[in-house]
């Protein structure tokens, strides 16, 4: 097993896509989250990379969140699409991402997964609020490579 396959267990897995599914009942953005072994490359590039990999680029509102972790490397990196980057504060992800790397720091990387998703949903759902016709434009899935 890898360090990547290895670093959530199945129970894991489920509380991050749960707390993906409650946050996005929050907000009409689309919380994705990204699973790799390790990059060589700097962490918000390769992120950078991955969003549109994943094509998470294609929603409707261009308001698409990651957060991509390189499992080996320890890094973590929270990125957003343009209309999120377009509308928000040059900070508003700073808070997520220390809070996320505080707990990864203790070892919590399922706790501090969720408790980043939930809280991008609360903060996004100034800018982007949940819609009664919202669709789930993403795959709610944890995303391995």
């Amino acid at each position: 097993m890898s360090k990547v396959e290895g670093f959530l267990t199945r129970s894991e897995e489920q509380e991050i896509i749960e707390a993906i599914r409650l946050a996005e009942k929050n907000t009409s953005g689309e919380i994705r989250v990204h699973l790799e072994k390790s990059t060589e490359k700097d962490i918000l590039e390769r992120a950078k990379e991955v969003f549109y990999f994943l094509k998470m680029d294609t929603t409707k509102e261009h308001n698409g969140v990651l957060f991509y972790v390189a499992v080996e490397d320890k890094k973590f990196s929270i990125i957003g699409d343009k209309g999120i980057d377009d509308l928000v504060p040059d900070d508003f992800w700073n808070s997520i991402k220390d809070n996320v790397i505080s707990q990864f720091k203790n070892g919590n990387y399922t706790e501090g997964l969720k408790q980043g998703i939930l809280e991008s949903g609360v903060k996004l759902k100034q800018y982007f609020p949940y819609q009664s016709n919202d669709k789930n434009e993403l795959p709610d899935s944890i995303s391995l490579s």
